[in-house]
């Protein structure tokens, strides 16, 4: 079921994103839904590679993109365990 939805936008984004619309031959609402699909996809995907032990914690902090969880995860249960 589609439901409208009003945005406020800079005036110059809301014309560049008309004109991409317009160049690749989609709605201005379809470039728009199509992009929101592919965040919340990747922030799922993203979530689902949590340890289910850490859930819980999932968006209390932001962490830099390029952060490694699993490695960040290791490295400090290894320092905290190595004597």
């Amino acid at each position: 079921m589609k439901t409208k939805l009003t945005l406020t936008i800079d005036k110059s984004i809301i014309e560049k994103a008309k004109g991409l619309a317009n160049n690749s031959g989609k709605s201005l609402s379809d470039l728009v839904e199509r992009y929101l699909k592919k965040e919340i996809d990747e922030a799922e995907l993203r979530q689902s590679n949590i340890p289910e032990e850490f859930k819980g914690l999932f968006g209390s902090v932001n962490l830099p993109s390029e952060l490694n969880g699993k490695e960040e995860i290791r490295e400090i249960l290894n320092k905290k365990y190595q004597r």
